[in-house]
């Protein structure tokens, strides 16, 4: 047995040495007005408000990623629905809702560095930025920017009601207008999954009737695909990692434009739905063997 071990095979610690009573008068003989204990103090105040900060922002990017998702199921029925424009407009009205979300976001982030906390809120940004493009899509046949989007996340101190959760201190330096910039990673991150939803789009499109939305839809995912190729693995990693679920809705519009093309004729437009769908479970398998 080593001789720094006791008899019952601990580790005897060095503080151990020091009866427990001298100790328990150090600590009384702390001075908490010292210039040393009132520094801590104030570190801890500024983690703790850091931190309750944090915390909000993520609250926020929650329920940002919520109200976006509702806004692409809604888009979804589209296709289905007899008075598109309706569709758009309760659209509208779903990302007017999101934007209100972001302007709590944007209150937060008065006086701070947008990166320190990105991680809280890049989830619900990227969300945002598939719900726009794909109603920006559906409206104009063509991919929002950047810039564009920026452009919608410009506030104004009009609605001082909605200001919640704010300090004191951010409150008193409240400018009058502000802004949430979206960051090319979180952009691409969205347009990434925007694909996604394009697939859907493409199929569900192709059950109601519509041939030719899906040609339109594989050559704007193509055309994605090129531009994310270019970027390779010298980008982030996680756009990197997006690339391949990427390819994978890529395949399975083009399978379904080769299935409209050659077989188009044979199959009934009310079949051609269930037929995708069974091909596209089937490039799953294949993918997921390999």
């Amino acid at each position: 047995m080593s001789g720094k071990e006791g008899s019952g095979g601990f580790r005897k610690r060095k503080h151990d040495n020091f009866p427990h009573g001298q100790r328990r008068d150090e600590k009384e003989n702390v001075n908490p007005s010292s210039a040393l204990m009132t520094s801590f103090k104030s570190f801890q105040l500024e983690l703790d408000t850091r931190h309750d900060k944090y915390e909000r922002l993520v609250k926020l990017s929650r329920d940002i990623t919520i109200e976006s998702k509702r806004t692409i199921f809604l888009l979804h029925r589209f296709t289905s629905a007899p008075n598109g424009e309706e569709i758009l407009n309760e659209s509208e009205v779903k990302l007017d809702a999101v934007r209100r979300k972001i302007k709590q976001v944007a209150q937060e982030l008065i006086g701070e560095d947008m990166y320190q906390f990105h991680r809280a809120i890049s989830p619900g940004l990227q969300e945002y930025v598939e719900a726009v493009s794909f109603q920006y899509f559906i409206k104009t046949r063509s991919l929002i920017s950047v810039e564009e989007i920026n452009k919608q996340l410009i506030f104004t101190a009009e609605d001082r009601e909605e200001t919640t959760n704010m300090t004191a201190n951010s409150h008193d330096k409240q400018p009058h207008a502000w802004s949430l910039k979206v960051t090319p990673v979180d952009y691409l991150l969205g347009v990434a999954d925007l694909t996604g939803e394009l697939m859907r789009l493409c199929i569900s499109s192709v059950g109601n009737g519509d041939i030719d939305t899906p040609f339109e839809l594989s050559q704007f995912l193509r055309q994605i695909y090129d531009g994310f190729t270019f970027i390779g693995n010298t980008g982030p990693y996680e756009v990197s990692k997006k690339l391949y679920t990427l390819k994978q809705s890529l395949a399975k519009v083009e399978n379904a434009c080769y299935t409209l093309k050659v077989r188009g004729s044979e199959i009934p437009k009310h079949m051609l739905a269930d037929v995708f769908s069974t091909k596209t479970e089937l490039i799953d398998q294949e993918e997921g063997l390999s």
